[in-house]
């Protein structure tokens, strides 16, 4: 928030991205662990890289522009 602040005189934006558990190659947990996740999650999945991406093209794109300051938690709703 405090570089939204700093910066938002300039007309900059910013916001952060924070992503949930996303199913990508890299995701190494046991069966056992992602299934629990799933289990936690309201939307019943894992992220998605696309549904990631979604929302930072959201950000980067002229409809976020009255946008800033914000942490977006992509994460399907887990709690």
């Amino acid at each position: 928030f405090a570089l939204a602040k700093e910066i938002g005189q300039r007309q900059v934006t910013v916001n952060v991205v924070s992503p949930g558990v996303t199913d990508t190659d890299g995701l190494i947990l046991p069966q056992p662990a992602i299934d629990h996740l799933i289990s936690q999650t309201p939307l019943g999945r894992l992220g998605k890289p696309q549904d990631i991406a979604d929302v930072v093209a959201f950000l980067v794109g002229d409809d976020a522009h009255w946008m800033t300051g914000q942490n977006l938690q992509v994460n399907g709703g887990i709690l």
